[in-house]
């Protein structure tokens, strides 16, 4: 299946997943990197990208 670099772009792009509770947030990785984002739900603030599934 061909993939449409828009979708994969909107999917994947700046959207990392709290490594606690396993929730989605869209923010800037210079944001992540600094620890300036907290998850919604649990308060942390350790993400890791989302996985892209080949």
């Amino acid at each position: 299946m061909v993939r449409i670099p828009e979708a994969n772009k909107r999917l994947f792009s700046n959207i990392f997943v709290c490594k606690k509770c396993k929730t989605k947030v869209r923010s800037d990785s210079n944001r992540i990197r600094n620890k300036e984002v907290k998850c919604r739900k649990c308060n942390s603030k350790e993400f890791r990208a989302k996985n892209v599934k080949k």
